[in-house]
């Protein structure tokens, strides 16, 4: 197995994009931490399920991403009950959708805290363990946002957009050193939460479940196709490969052509 022997922490992952890629690490026999939401019932059938296929332990490990000392400590508790990290992925993100003039400042504090400050303060904790290996894999789940921007998401956006910039400099302070920080930038996903706003959308706007899709969610995406959660954690995969040990400081745009245009 290409990851056998590799500790992956992901954050976020115990749904969707977070939960697609743990998946497709622990397939490639990486030991697996999970963090994120979830009732015990769920988390434990999660970390048994990814222990199946990596054939090693799977551990949970709750923290408030938004609190800058529970990222410390998280990193802190995979190293000591694994002995180090060597792949993370930081992918714990929250969004609100508001206007400027109303958006809550708590909101746009928490969001920063969650999505920007969060992988920067995993980041510095986790880089001295690789380099004391010699080898490391960092990749940020990002967004189309983190190029373009959409109104009424102000603190999502200028999240996104400084995880980019977070990437790039973080991949230039490691160059040569076996360590490589990329971002993977997703357009629309199909996830069960969207699938879940289908039926209220086409009450609301009297349509039918395929005018939702084309005319509504996917009206900015050219391909008409949402991103698979398993294609986005293929290329994660990718970026743990030696084939990829040249590729550090990219963002990589998984739209179906939306910012292409």
């Amino acid at each position: 197995m290409l990851l056998k022997g590799k500790i992956a922490l992901v954050t976020g992952s115990t749904s969707g994009i977070g939960f697609a890629c743990a998946r497709s690490l622990a397939a490639e026999g990486a030991t697996i931490a999970i963090n994120g939401f979830g009732k015990p019932d769920s988390v434990a059938a999660i970390c048994a399920e990814l222990s199946e296929l990596s054939g090693a332990p799977t551990v949970y490990f709750p923290a408030d991403l938004s609190q800058p000392e529970d990222n410390r400590n998280l990193v802190q508790q995979v190293q000591d009950s694994f002995g180090g990290v060597d792949i993370l992925i930081a992918n714990a993100g929250i969004q609100h959708v508001e206007a400027v003039e109303t958006f809550p400042s708590q909101k746009w504090d928490e969001i920063l805290a969650i999505n920007l400050s969060s992988p920067f303060h995993l980041i510095k904790a986790v880089l001295p363990l690789m380099r004391r290996n010699q080898w490391g894999r960092i990749i940020a789940t990002a967004s189309i946002h983190s190029t373009v921007a959409s109104a009424f998401k102000s603190a999502y956006v200028a999240a996104k957009h400084g995880v980019v910039g977070l990437v790039k400099t973080v991949a230039l302070e490691t160059a040569g050193s076996g360590i490589t920080v990329n971002a993977i930038s997703p357009g629309y996903v199909w996830t069960p939460l969207v699938e879940q706003q289908i039926p209220d959308t086409m009450r609301a706007r009297g349509m039918t479940r395929e005018q939702v899709l084309k005319d509504v969610i996917l009206a900015a995406q050219p391909s008409g196709e949402f991103v698979m959660v398993e294609q986005i954690a293929a290329l994660a995969l990718f970026l743990c490969r030696p084939e990829a040990a040249q590729i550090t400081g990219a963002n990589y745009m998984m739209d179906g052509g939306y910012t292409a245009r």
